[in-house]
């Protein structure tokens, strides 16, 4: 069962791979940590949830919004077939893929720049997550996604967010279900809070 295999992969993968500043020492806990440039790795039980939420198998291609230091990508490459990540900070995204390089994943492509208008060169995708927090829906990122998928994405102003599954049927009806509150950073570009 792909859950069990998520839940395993999720207690074997220490998030202090992806920590290298001060707050190391706290990868252990169970919150989100600043890793710089105004961003955080979230934390960890989240990433779970949304993964789960996500539901990648082997045959998907997975567009992430916010590849950040890289732990949810991970998530993402260890369970999908190939990985698109998107990342506006160029400093991190180089960092990303170096570690994620380190730890033999292969199957992830990764673009530096504004992950609002997501990637259009290879959509559509089957699963889409944006791992920072837009203030208005990002119809770019519904329109990549290829009916039968699904995006886990929160929404939502500063402060707190629905976390919502958005899912698009065969006919190419969009159902969003918002799921539970969340706190995420700011997604930059024309979905961020001062943009709506």
């Amino acid at each position: 069962m792909e859950e069990n295999k998520i839940r395993g992969f999720f207690s074997r993968l220490d998030r202090s791979v992806f920590i290298e500043n001060e707050y190391k020492k706290y990868a252990d806990i169970d919150k989100p940590l600043p890793i710089g440039y105004e961003q955080t790795i979230s934390q960890p039980t989240l990433v779970l949830d949304m993964t789960l939420r996500l539901e990648p198998d082997k045959d998907c291609t997975v567009l992430e919004i916010g590849t950040g230091s890289g732990y949810q990508t991970a998530f993402l490459a260890e369970f999908a077939h190939t990985v698109y990540t998107v990342e506006i900070v160029p400093e991190l995204i180089k960092k990303a893929e170096k570690r994620l390089d380190g730890l033999g994943y292969r199957n992830i492509r990764y673009k530096t720049g504004d992950g609002s208008d997501g990637w259009p060169e290879f959509a559509p995708y089957d699963r889409i997550i944006t791992t920072a927090a837009a203030g208005s829906m990002p119809n770019e990122l519904i329109r990549q996604l290829k009916p039968g998928g699904r995006i886990v994405a929160p929404v939502g102003p500063p402060g707190y967010q629905d976390l919502f599954v958005i899912t698009k049927d065969k006919n190419g009806t969009v159902d969003m279900d918002p799921i539970e509150k969340v706190a995420f950073v700011e997604m930059k570009g024309k979905y961020g809070w001062n943009r709506e």
